[in-house]
């Protein structure tokens, strides 16, 4: 199935780009999801009549993203969860408890925007965690684990 890239997709394009993708991922995420549309001559023409705007669009998003990166670089969020002794968590700290941590402290941030490559946190201490804003911006921050008897 061939479609047109209505925004900039992780390892498959950018804005524009006319790409050839398997019919389910087309059918079933890329154009209900408002990524993509179909790439018909009609859909090329209406496409080549918004590139502006869209442009304009994406233009503002990223620079939205880039504000909200400036206030969160290198923050340190403090989240407390139960833990042993030995200083190993009883549960786990993850993507969801950052992000509500970080939205009861005035920053909006989404459970999907936290990316924790090493799975969730199960140990007391300074762990680091990136936060994707924007497929262009992703800033670091600090996860403080505080142990609770």
């Amino acid at each position: 199935m061939q479609v047109i890239l209505l925004e900039k997709v992780v390892n498959l394009g950018n804005l524009g780009d006319v790409v050839k993708v398997k019919d389910g991922y087309g059918r079933n995420f890329l154009i209900p999801q408002g990524k993509a549309k179909r790439a018909t001559e009609a859909n090329k023409a209406e496409f080549a009549a918004r590139r502006a705007e869209l442009e304009k669009q994406q233009a503002e998003l990223l620079a939205a993203a880039q504000k909200r990166a400036e206030k969160l670089a290198g923050y340190l969020v403090q989240v407390t969860q139960k833990a042993g002794v030995d200083g190993r968590l009883f549960g786990s700290v993850t993507n969801f408890d950052i992000a509500e941590t970080l939205t009861a402290q005035g920053f909006e941030v989404a459970k999907s925007e936290v990316r924790m490559p090493n799975g969730p946190l199960k140990t007391i201490g300074d762990h680091p965690v990136s936060i994707a804003l924007h497929h262009d911006v992703v800033v670091d921050i600090t996860v403080s684990v505080l142990g609770e008897s």
